[in-house]
């Protein structure tokens, strides 16, 4: 192992011997020794290139060999640095972008003012100048760049029309002479060298294509003609010159990144490595460090994959650097930490293994040397004491990075399946019968009938090919996941209206045939919930959440979920379309990870609730900012403006299907148009969250329980609220407001709201005439729902959930004014024990009338996980009822 020379003469004795490039260049050009011996101790930032070009001059005839004198500069610094063990891989990289950023600008500039003199500046039809935007791609893109690389560039101008001079061309002519100038400029070899080569392929049509497009023209050809390999190449686009890049940004985003989860993408990744692989095989070029097994080529790809599927949802993931990327997948749990690590090891090794391949002759190679010469020079360069101790830890890496990568792109549900046969024969149903019989299913015949119905069906028959292919490959799997479950029947009838649901999406099917274990969760979800089929069927971008086990298991965390979904909301603004889906799609994950976790018996029907409520807290929370933010004329920065949760989400027992009864309250706002625009706020608001988009909706909403209901100001002051409540509320009114709350807005508010609360819940009362309203109001909905069944109603009839929350609201009125205590939003459950150690009603049928209510919400749980009504039984909840029934006739003496 050799130890870095400290000074600059010992760094560059150090350096010769292993690069012939380095001692041709001080053989060739006496001034570098010197300027080296000065630059040596520090890395080259942009600042001391464009002080070099300034030194040497940047005129139009000295353009070229001061740039080819630049280069020579900036490679040997940057080589000496790290042989010498001075910079770091990421030092190398930075240097070689610098230099190509600075030098393609300064060629720019210079070359389009002498174009300007000759034909004047490029114009649109309106007048406003146009500009030559050059964008580089692949690893200049990705500011990757290594010292021997070629550059890809794309060059695009805004609009078209016609220059402003003498001699008028048209703007297409006027930036391709520019383009051209532009290349050779960098690409010319002269005796100076060359610059950088430059590659144009990348552009629209390749070779065939022009040299420059117009925006225009960039999109058209993205929407009729671009192609999957041509989206993993933008992934890494940047403009290096153009100051009109955000535009460029909206034209190529949608193309390269989809606002689906896009699991299609694979398949295109694995034809194009599977392309280049036969390339290096043709060529006999296993020893290629970058296209070979385990190349530096199969780690871009990894990251490169991931950000085409998820990177129109995460946003963060539309990076460049693959390194990075790496480490953002890792954080989301995409993969394990150690891949990454082991991913990321071998990337270093890799790149810094290719420069010094590359610093031997300045070449672009990444190919390793065949004589003993340059091998022994390659593994002192490397710091290893031989060549086979080299090509062991390289062997290791490469070994390493081609097991995860077989991981990400193997193609597991390629090969055929046993049941095949049956599928590609599913029309003759007595063919299948047999075969599903001995599979395990109990109606057979049923499920044949299905199943030819698909196979024989216009939406099969009209498929496109690739995505029948598909379908072709995961049914005979479904049919075995669901044999696989303790209810075969009923799992395939839901998966089979899941996969009909989304068989036109190619990416959703992709995903089932890439990941066979999130094939056999769906078939467990399929099996243990009716509603939970439902709801990845209504949301079948869920199944991404099925990949990560570790992601599905954990518990939540409401301040980290919160800071996500706020940052998508703020990478979105101002699209509120956007954010509306986003929202949404935040939503419903967490709804979808809290199920999974209920349906594995993770999960209390109360903690499930206490989540749920948290999580519609937290929803509600964030989305009164996002909509104050679209109203156009706001008399503050910030909205006096609170949201009021009475019902189910009041008293924290919220469901998967529970709508949302709210309340709105504004301050006691001086400014004159306070109402209305906080009127617009409550509406808006509102529609945010019940708007039917195409992620589905939030919740639905019940703003009824506002003062005066449905005749009343959809958002009232806070002293308009407390004169109705102790002056104009009905009593049922006052029973709501037990199980109200402050769920989201301005805390300062809803503390107030809080205090008005108090106040009128500790009103004293007079409790027969309380008595007689509480049993009047529940006479008036038994009435309502008394439909005829012999089935027990779990909410609404005698001894049911309605008469428990009936008994604690009744005791909060008649006594807080005494026990101020029995205001606190505690829960039913607490609420009677509370009462029970007051002595208000005995202390033990307290108990067992909390324990009768837990069990009635279980039951109702379990028939909302089956899409069942709350219908049960009666046998199921005698015991369950007893108490319940006693305490109602102790409290208020009548049966």
């Amino acid at each position: 192992m050799s130890v870095a020379p400290k000074s600059p003469s010992e760094a560059l004795s150090y350096a010769t011997p292993l690069s012939r490039f380095l001692q041709r260049m001080l053989d060739s050009r006496p001034w570098l020794a010197a300027r080296l011996e000065q630059s040596l101790p520090h890395a080259l930032d942009a600042d001391a290139m464009q002080a070099f070009m300034r030194e040497s001059g940047l005129d139009e005839t000295r353009l070229r060999a001061t740039l080819r004198k630049l280069r020579a500069w900036v490679v040997s610094h940057i080589l000496v640095r790290d042989l010498n063990g001075m910079a770091d891989l990421a030092e190398v990289t930075e240097t070689m972008t610098l230099l190509a950023e600075v030098t393609v600008q300064a060629a720019h500039d210079v070359l389009r003012e002498g174009l300007v003199q000759r034909y004047g500046a490029p114009l649109s039809t309106t007048g406003w100048k146009q500009e030559l935007l050059v964008i580089g791609m692949g690893k200049l893109g990705g500011r990757e760049l290594n010292v021997s690389s070629d550059i890809d560039l794309i060059f695009v101008y805004p609009e078209d029309g016609d220059t402003g001079g003498a001699k008028v061309i048209s703007n297409f002519e006027f930036f391709e002479r520019l383009g051209k100038q532009l290349i050779q400029a960098l690409a010319e070899v002269t005796e100076h060298g060359q610059v950088f080569r430059v590659d144009m392929r990348l552009r629209p049509n390749g070779d065939s294509g022009p040299l420059v497009a117009s925006f225009d023209m960039l999109e058209n050809y993205f929407i009729t003609q671009g192609r999957e390999w041509e989206r993993y190449a933008w992934i890494k686009a940047r403009v290096l010159a153009g100051e009109r890049f955000e535009e460029l940004e909206k034209i190529a985003r949608p193309f390269v990144f989809r606002k689906y989860l896009d699991f299609g993408a694979i398949n295109a990744m694995r034809d194009l490595h599977a392309q280049i692989r036969r390339e290096v095989a043709r060529r006999d070029r296993a020893n290629n460090i970058k296209l070979g097994p385990g190349g530096i080529r199969e780690i871009e790809f990894i990251a490169q994959v991931f950000q085409l599927i998820r990177g129109g949802r995460d946003l963060h993931l539309q990076q460049r650097p693959t390194l990075k990327v790496l480490a953002l997948l890792s954080e989301r749990g995409i993969l394990t930490p150690e891949a990454v690590a082991e991913l990321g090891g071998a990337y270093d090794f890799l790149r810094r293994l290719e420069h010094r391949l590359q610093y031997l002759d300045d070449a672009q190679t990444h190919d390793l040397p065949q004589n003993d010469e340059d091998r022994a020079r390659i593994a002192c360069a490397m710091n290893f004491p031989d060549y086979a101790a080299l090509l062991e830890t390289l062997d290791r890496h490469r070994a390493n990075v081609s097991r995860h990568f077989e991981h990400v792109f193997g193609a597991p549900q390629e090969e055929g399946h046993r049941l095949d046969g049956m599928w590609a024969a599913a029309e003759n149903e007595r063919q299948a019968e047999p075969i599903l019989a001995e599979l395990g299913y109990r109606e057979p015949a049923v499920a044949a009938n299905r199943l030819a119905a698909i196979r024989t069906g216009n939406r099969y028959q009209q498929l496109p090919n690739h995505i029948r292919g598909r379908l072709d490959a995961l049914i005979p799997r479904v049919v075995e996941a669901a044999a696989a479950t303790s209810g075969p029947d009923e799992t395939l009838a839901r998966f089979l209206d899941f996969i009909e649901a989304i068989s036109r999406r190619g990416a959703y099917l992709a995903l089932l045939q890439q990941y066979p274990q999130a094939l056999r969760r769906v078939a467990d979800l399929m099996n243990a919930s009716r509603w939970a089929a439902q709801f990845l069927t209504r949301h079948p971008i869920l199944l991404d959440e099925l990949l990560d086990m570790r992601t599905l298991q954990a518990a939540p965390d409401w301040p980290a979920v919160r800071a996500q979904i706020a940052a998508a909301l703020d990478a979105a603004e101002p699209d509120m379309e956007r954010q509306m889906d986003l929202i949404r799609e935040h939503h419903h994950a967490q709804v979808f990870r809290l199920l999974t976790q209920d349906i594995a018996g993770m999960l209390t029907v109360e903690t499930l609730a206490d989540h749920l409520s948290a999580l519609a807290d937290l929803i509600l929370d964030l989305s009164i900012p996002a909509v104050w933010r679209k109203i156009k004329i706001r008399h503050r920065k910030e909205p006096e403006f609170a949201v009021i949760a009475y019902g189910k989400l009041g008293g924290k027992e919220l469901g998967y299907a529970s709508d949302l009864d709210l309340v709105f309250l504004h301050g006691n706002d001086d400014a004159p148009e306070a109402s209305d625009v906080y009127a617009r706020l409550a509406q808006r608001l509102n529609s945010w969250l019940s708007s039917q988009t195409a992620a589905g909706i939030l919740f639905e909403t019940d703003l009824r329980l506002r003062p005066n209901g449905e005749s009343g100001m959809i958002v009232c002051s806070l002293d308009a609220f407390r004169k109705y409540q102790l002056e104009s509320a009905w009593v049922w009114e006052h029973q709501a407001l037990t199980r109200a709350r402050f769920a989201a807005g301005d805390p300062a508010l809803g503390a107030a709201f809080e205090r008005i609360r108090c106040e009128v819940l500790r009103q004293e009362r007079d409790l027969d005439t309380l008595r007689a309203e509480v049993l009047s109001m529940r006479q008036k909905m038994r009435e309502a729902h008394s439909a005829k069944s012999e089935r027990f109603d779990l909410k609404h009839d005698g001894g049911g959930l309605i008469d428990v929350e009936f008994l604690v609201q009744y005791l909060v009125l008649g006594h807080a004014h005494h026990h101020p205590e029995l205001t606190g939003n505690l829960g039913n459950i607490a609420l009677l024990r509370i009462a029970g150690e007051l002595g208000l009603i005995p202390a033990g049928l307290a108990a067992r009338c909390g324990d009768s209510y837990r069990m009635l919400r279980h039951l109702q749980h379990r028939q909302r996980l089956n899409g069942l009504p709350s219908r049960v039984d009666p046998g199921e909840v005698t015991l369950a009822r007893e108490p319940v029934r006693i305490l109602w006739q102790q409290v208020f003496g009548e049966p």
